[in-house]
């Protein structure tokens, strides 16, 4: 081994294989080898094509949800009408992009729940406590995300509508 030089395991898949990592006493990794680690079968398309791809997935998401899950087409109608109302109204730039940021958010949550039931449905139908954990977590979590949209709207747009209704 070349002198100021140490050679270490990898704790990984590739430490399985028997790949080592050889780093220099400054802790700078040295080149590898291109064939010293295996290549992902997943991971062949670069640039463009990449992002392509990944477009086409993102999109065959949203068609399966949509089809597939009606709490997520509810909170799809809801952010129809509340994402054009939260640019609409007569508030600042910041308490605009909080307005569409926690409709936006609950979206996000509900794909991420979706996929929870998704996976936990995919390894067994049957009833298990772990499985119940998970997809109560994960209503949980979209039940957050509808409270902080409330709240964030509620605290925003609150004072202008008790004050207009007080003016009727």
């Amino acid at each position: 081994m070349a002198r100021g030089l140490r050679t270490v395991r990898l704790a990984s898949a590739a430490a399985a294989q028997g790949c080592t990592r050889t780093y220099r006493k400054s802790r700078r990794l040295k080149k590898a080898e291109p064939s010293s680690l295996p290549p992902n079968p997943y991971k062949g398309n670069r640039g463009i094509t990449r992002a392509w791809h990944a477009l086409k997935y993102s999109l065959s998401g949203f068609r399966i949800a949509i089809r597939e899950e009606s709490a997520f087409r509810q909170e799809l109608t809801l952010a129809a009408v509340l994402v054009p109302t939260g640019l609409f109204v007569p508030v600042g730039p910041v308490e605009h992009a909080v307005l569409v940021g926690v409709v936006l958010l609950v979206l996000v949550v509900e794909l991420a729940n979706s996929s929870i039931e998704a996976a936990v449905d995919r390894i067994s139908l049957e009833r298990h406590e772990l499985s119940k954990r998970a997809k109560d977590l994960g209503s949980a979590a979209v039940t957050v995300a509808l409270v902080n949209c409330v709240l964030a709207w509620s605290f925003i747009l609150g004072p202008s509508l008790w004050h207009w209704l007080l003016s009727l």
